[in-house]
């Protein structure tokens, strides 16, 4: 890694990490309060939708199963389908966690499944949470490059689409729980 890209993932992770004081369930931190003397988002910046009524039951009930938040599991489903049980990706991930078909298979749930699919993405989750010492950043590269990947980087690995993906989900995030 050349001194640019580590400046890079340096800032990048100095910002999230700078994120993590508040406690989610199960011991997990982020802080989802703007920044002391940050200048307030324009209007309707940062909004995401509340869950389709289909779909809320699914994040509660696999949330009340793994301790994580609601709010939470809608943002990784946000990110991975764009809230869509059917979405099916290029690379063979399937419904709205976009769980690979060897994951669901480990995790002992049907992926073309709505709620089976939300359950197991969020036991996934819970289990990345507990592999990378609670950092909800790590766990969210994780879920997106594969835990091989985080562990090889020694932090967030320097792929663009993984830096995104875990700044995408937590500002849903944030912009959820707000």
């Amino acid at each position: 890694m050349d001194g640019i890209a580590e400046a890079a993932l340096a800032a990048l992770l100095t910002r999230i990490l700078s994120e993590l004081t508040g406690t989610l369930a199960g011991g997990f931190s982020l802080d989802l309060a703007p920044a002391p003397g940050a200048a307030p988002p324009p209007a309707g910046a940062g909004t995401v939708p509340p869950a389709p009524p289909a779909l809320a039951p699914l994040f509660q009930q696999a949330a009340a199963a793994t301790g994580l938040s609601p709010a939470l599991l809608q943002a990784v489903a946000l990110t991975e389908s764009g809230d869509n049980p059917a979405a099916v990706s290029d690379k063979g991930a399937i419904g709205l966690m976009q769980l690979m078909p060897a994951t669901a298979r480990a995790l002992g749930v049907d992926p073309y499944n709505p709620a089976a699919n939300v359950l197991g993405g969020a036991r996934y989750l819970a289990g990345l949470l507990q592999q990378f010492g609670g950092s909800l950043p790590l766990a969210l590269a994780a879920y997106n490059a594969g835990p091989g990947a985080v562990e090889a980087a020694g932090g967030i690995p320097p792929f663009p689409e993984t830096e995104h993906y875990v700044t995408a989900v937590l500002d849903r995030y944030r912009a959820l729980t707000s």
